[in-house]
């Protein structure tokens, strides 16, 4: 039974939905915002958020929790060094999603997704 489950899947097996996540929150950090749909980007605000939490600390243990979940050693180091004390006082809420038209193509609902 499925009682009190209710991550979001995209239409992914667990390993797919996985890589996309990490692509999208590397992204994320390195460009500090990006467009995506409004479906991905509900999804990945609270993974990107245990991210920079997870930073904030900026010890050994932080820096291999992020490694394991980002896809470059630049896009740790910008968490490490230039987001996380960006927010040392805030206890959470550190993104923002702006939603935008449809998507020509498939009207898909789009957004960016970007640090407060």
């Amino acid at each position: 039974m499925r009682h009190a489950n209710k991550k979001k899947i995209l239409d992914r097996k667990k390993a797919p939905r996985k890589a996309l996540l990490r692509g999208l929150a590397t992204s994320l950090v390195l460009y500090e915002k990006i467009k995506t749909t409004q479906a991905k980007a509900k999804v990945l605000r609270p993974f990107i958020e245990k991210l920079i939490t997870k930073g904030k600390s900026n010890n050994l243990q932080a820096r291999r929790a992020l490694k394991r979940v980002l896809y470059q050693d630049n896009a740790v180091k910008k968490v490490l060094e230039v987001i996380s004390p960006r927010y040392k006082e805030r206890q959470g809420g550190y993104t923002r999603i702006i939603k935008l038209g449809a998507r020509t193509g498939d009207a898909a609902k789009m957004a960016i997704i970007e640090f407060v």
